[in-house]
């Protein structure tokens, strides 16, 4: 079932708000209680840093839980199976001859070495709703690019293996 990417991505993100809130609530409070001890708070580097890192695991708990609540929404029956969406493996040629291989994920998910392309990104967009045999021009920040899309692989037919 295509569920199992959502569950993946779901469960990865719930594994790092565990670490973060184990951070949040055992280890940070123990080092702000340590900088404490040492003085002054106003000229405290330690405290100061603390406190910041404190405020930056909170936003990203927070901005974790609301991915988790976005992709748990996800109607994967509503992407499509015969054209490119969301978890979709794609094999192109580039007009130069060069033959790729990317996967359309999350933004979060993203890395262009490995192929790992966002939905989001202009190459994602492109490639968004195209069927093999379609051919892709995108304007990309280093020049316009072209492809062809020679197979697809659905997050349908990915999940199905």
């Amino acid at each position: 079932m295509a569920d199992t990417m959502k569950e993946r991505l779901i469960k990865k993100f719930e594994d790092e708000i565990h670490a973060l809130d184990r951070e949040l609530k055992l280890e940070l409070p123990k080092e702000i209680k340590r900088a404490r001890e040492l003085g002054d708070l106003r000229e405290n580097a330690e405290y100061s840093a603390a406190k910041e890192r404190q405020r930056l695991v909170e936003a990203r708990i927070s901005m974790l839980k609301k991915r988790v609540s976005e992709i748990a929404l996800i109607n994967v029956d509503r992407i499509p199976s015969d054209r490119v969406g969301f978890g979709s493996t794609l094999h192109v040629t580039e007009n130069n001859g060069e033959n790729l291989v990317f996967q359309l994920v999350m933004p979060e998910d993203a890395d262009a070495t490995k192929g790992l392309i966002s939905t989001t990104s202009p190459i994602g967009r492109a490639f968004l709703n195209r069927e093999p045999g379609d051919s892709v021009k995108v304007i990309t920040p280093g020049g316009t690019r072209e492809f062809e899309i020679t197979k697809l692989a659905t997050i349908h037919d990915e999940s199905s293996e």
